[in-house]
């Protein structure tokens, strides 16, 4: 039997484990998946060797730490600078990144989207804003504090929320885990006013809630989605590397959309 987890703190929100295990069962495949939760990003290696799993999903605040800590990682991970997963083969763990093409997937019914704003600096925020601009969308990012905006710089306008002026935006996303936990905007009220009354569509990663950023969104009318379709199709993908890719993806998505009707 093969075992598989997510890894994240927070994690007991996850509905990962419902969306694998319906995939395990409905293939008829010999493996279990559960959730794990870990407060060291440091200790994610040693979490997943120690668990004796054969592949884990990394969520927040880990996605950083999976790529530095494992022995091999894909190109698209390195290009992204975070892996959201980590598969054991050949005694060795190997990095992905499912984020990034799980987001195209998910907003493929939004329209014309030449310009975004990503709200945060973290693995989630790397993996969109790398898959935004491969796809020739002009890409800026906002975050809280400098420090977090050093691995955009190169790559990306850089704001925080002291030296941003608002301007308009086809598309704004909310990576932060701002009510996550709570009931949180994931910038000052004042900030993201001007943003969304100017903008066209919103994306929250989170999901399972409408969150402020989202109703903040419905009020200014935009069309908004939160996180579950990501979600969905970034299992999808991931399902299928611990599985050396040697299963359909309709299967894997057709499961997996089953276990999402009856939640």
């Amino acid at each position: 039997m093969k075992y598989f987890a997510v890894i994240g703190d927070p994690v007991s929100h996850s509905i990962s484990p419902i969306l694998h295990n319906m995939a395990i069962f409905e293939l008829g495949l010999d493996a279990v998946y559960t959730r794990y939760h870990l407060k060291k990003s440091s200790e994610i290696i040693n979490a997943f060797i120690s668990l004796g799993l054969s592949g884990a999903n990394v969520t927040i605040p880990h996605k950083e730490f999976a790529l530095a800590l494992c022995d091999e990682a894909s190109s698209m991970a390195k290009n992204i600078g975070s892996a959201n997963t980590l598969v054991f083969k050949n005694n060795k763990i190997y990095a992905y990144n499912t984020d990034g093409l799980g987001f195209l997937k998910s907003i493929s019914d939004f329209s014309e989207i030449k310009s975004a704003l990503v709200i945060g600096a973290g693995g989630t925020a790397k993996a969109i804003a790398y898959i935004l601009k491969q796809n020739f969308i002009d890409v800026e990012i906002l975050n809280r504090s400098l420090d977090r905006l050093e691995g955009f710089k190169q790559a990306y306008e850089c704001y925080t929320w002291n030296d941003f002026l608002p301007k308009n935006y086809d598309l704004v996303i909310n990576t932060t885990s701002a009510s996550l936990r709570d009931d949180l905007l994931p910038a000052p009220i004042e900030i993201l006013t001007p943003i969304i009354s100017s903008s066209r569509y919103a994306f929250d990663v989170i999901y399972g809630k409408t969150t402020p950023f989202l109703h903040l969104a419905i009020q200014n009318n935009l069309v908004c989605k939160d996180g579950l379709d990501m979600l969905l199709h970034q299992a999808v993908l991931a399902f299928n590397l611990f599985f050396d890719n040697d299963l359909d993806e309709y299967e894997i998505q057709k499961a997996m959309q089953k276990a999402l009707r009856l939640l």
